[in-house]
């Protein structure tokens, strides 16, 4: 079967993969006069009086925008919002299957980060959070920053954080695996646009001491002038050997490897410099860094993909679902660290220990227990450090 052809076929036949549903009866007039005017003001009348009662009277409390500008779709870059609309969809469904949320896509047709914040903002009233996708680097960090500055319901871009999210559980069970511990071993991450620098944050939050961070032009270094503002950040806590040039370099006696940039750039030479017991993550789309094979026969031990026709597939759909669940049902008001720890961190455990091996540190992606182990983890969290309305 030609996957291509196939699902411009289905995409064809499903004219949208998602629909509103209504979820009160609307077949007499009582039913009217219940669900519609005039009873439907009196419910008007207490939100107004209580903005909060928007999450107990009406489907706020589940409802997540899935936002777009189009600008960084897949793998096929700025290619316009409406053609961005597919993809969106697909999220939304996702969401559905896997954590019962309710997501409705939404396509901005800008690119001017402070309309697009705007936009976003005066909607925000209609959500229970809003979930960034698919804008290119660096205005979606920009954009995250100043809508969390603005907004009082969780504001989660997925490339950056639900990526982090699972590539630090697939690293904590493959530390397990190889026997080796995060704080003691040297990570390098190839790849600096919005998910290769929050790996780099959540990996270094965890516990990760000694990252070395590799862009196109090479290792990363306070120094050099014309580093954006978040990797000029990321340069100051990282490197701590001063290394200086190509991967080629960093890749000398490292223990894990996070490939988040281009197909074919670590080589099989690069691997074996790598320390004994190596860890490879080649999540470059459809392509990898390096094939798994390659890896394997270089000697790395465990190797990690972004495709699912490999083992260890490391997918966001594993992490974006629970996290929104778990913040939609306590009524989180942000998605913080501490709250993205703790679903690394479930999302590691869900595999018991005596599983582990090799070819299993990440749960499938079609495992649908996966996301409310999260949500509980997420809950906890939130409501510990009273992150809640």
């Amino acid at each position: 079967m030609d996957i291509k052809e196939e699902s411009l076929k289905k995409h064809y036949e499903w004219n949208g993969k998602i629909e509103v549903i209504a979820r009160c009866p609307v077949e007499t007039r009582e039913d009217m006069s219940l669900a519609y005017t005039p009873g439907v003001a009196e419910a008007c009348l207490v939100i107004k009086d209580d903005v909060n009662k928007s999450f107990e009277l009406t489907r706020r409390n589940n409802l997540v925008a899935v936002v777009t500008d189009g600008t960084a779709v897949l793998g096929l870059g700025d290619i316009g919002p409406e053609a961005g609309m597919p993809v969106m969809e697909g999220k939304c469904a996702l969401f559905k299957k896997f954590a019962d949320v309710d997501a409705f896509p939404l396509c901005i047709k800008s690119k001017d980060v402070d309309e697009i914040v705007r936009t976003i903002y005066l909607l925000s009233g209609s959500f229970g959070g809003i979930n960034l996708e698919d804008i290119a680097a660096p205005r979606c960090f920009e954009i995250e920053k100043k809508l969390k500055e603005l907004c009082d319901i969780p504001i989660f871009h997925d490339d950056q954080h639900g990526t982090a999210v699972v590539v630090l559980a697939g690293v904590l069970n493959a530390l397990r695996v190889v026997n080796k511990k995060i704080d003691d071993v040297k990570i390098v991450v190839n790849g600096l646009g919005a998910a290769g620098t929050a790996i780099s944050k959540m990996l270094i939050a965890a516990g990760a001491k000694n990252m070395v961070l590799v862009d196109r032009r090479g290792i990363i270094d306070e120094s050099d002038e014309l580093l954006g503002e978040e990797r000029q950040r990321l340069a100051k806590i990282t490197n701590p050997e001063k290394l200086s040039g190509g991967l080629d370099v960093a890749i000398k006696n490292a223990d894990v490897f996070v490939g988040v940039s281009a197909p074919d750039i670590l080589s099989e030479e690069m691997v074996k410099t790598m320390n004994k017991d190596s860890i490879v993550f080649a999540m470059a789309n459809p392509t990898p860094e390096i094939m798994p094979d390659k890896a394997k026969n270089a000697g790395a031990r465990v190797v990690g993909t972004g495709r699912s026709d490999f083992p260890n597939q490391i997918n966001n759909v594993l992490v974006f679902p629970g996290i929104f669940r778990g913040a939609l049902d306590c009524g989180a008001t942000a998605i913080t660290e501490e709250m993205k720890l703790a679903a690394a961190y479930a999302l590691a455990n869900h595999i018991p220990e005596n599983e582990l091996n090799e070819e299993n540190i990440i749960p499938s992606a079609l495992d649908r227990s996966v996301a409310f182990e999260i949500a509980e983890a997420v809950k906890k969290s939130a409501v510990e450090n009273g992150n809640v309305r």
